[in-house]
């Protein structure tokens, strides 16, 4: 099973593929195909039939891309970074900076 190193929310900068260099906030993450949508990174364009109010065309929305082609951005650091996980001292697991080792969970 995948942990959840990367939830919705996130800022994350993609490392692979066309969209390279590019960074956005996560939307969703599908977590059974290991994909996350980036909002307005990798844009696709889909043709949509019109409705009963007669709203059709071209429409363009995100395209998922796969996990291990983004990396989180750190605050700190202000670069991609790993996640690693750190038990604090009430038992409560986060996420933390591999880099700076700075908690990401709030």
């Amino acid at each position: 099973m995948l942990e959840k190193r990367l939830k919705k929310g996130d800022t994350v900068k993609v490392i692979a593929g066309k969209e390279k260099g590019k960074s956005g906030k996560i939307q969703s993450v599908i977590v059974d195909k290991e994909r996350v949508l980036i909002e307005k990174v990798n844009l696709i364009k889909r043709h949509k039939k019109p409705d009963a109010k007669g709203k059709g065309g071209i429409v363009e929305k995100e395209g998922s891309i796969h996990i291990s082609n983004v990396m989180y951005l750190c605050n700190k650091c202000n670069t991609g970074v790993r996640i690693g996980f750190k038990i604090l001292e009430d038992g409560k697991k986060v996420r933390v900076c591999a880099k700076c080792h700075e908690i990401l969970d709030a």
